[in-house]
C-alpha cells in the first residue's frame, strides 16, 4: 500500500450535542476540536446534527399520520356514496 494515497485512519469521537450522546469509533475524518474520553485519552471530536439517539425513527418519537382525519376530509370534500 502506498503511504501517501490513503488518509489516516484514527480513533474519532462523534458527538450529538442535542441528545448528549457520543460514540468513539475509527474514521478518516479529522477535526480541530478535541475531547477527553473516559479512558483518559484525548481524541478529535466531530459534532453531528442527528444520531441514533436523536433521530425520530430510532427513538420512536416519529410523527404519526392522522389517516382517519384524512378519510373524513375526503368524504366531506367529495361526498359519501350510499
Amino acid at each position: 500500500m502506498k503511504k501517501s494515497t490513503h488518509p489516516t485512519y484514527q480513533p474519532v469521537v462523534f458527538r450529538d450535542p442535542g441528545a448528549d450522546f457520543a460514540i468513539l469509533t475509527r474514521s478518516t475524518m479529522t477535526s480541530d476540536k478535541t475531547i477527553e474520553w473516559s479512558d483518559g485519552n484525548v481524541y478529535p471530536v466531530v459534532d453531528v446534527d442527528v444520531s441514533s439517539a436523536s433521530h425520530p425513527f430510532y427513538t420512536g418519537r416519529n410523527r404519526l399520520l392522522d389517516t382517519a382525519g384524512r378519510v373524513e376530509r375526503f368524504n366531506q370534500r367529495y361526498g359519501k356514496t350510499a
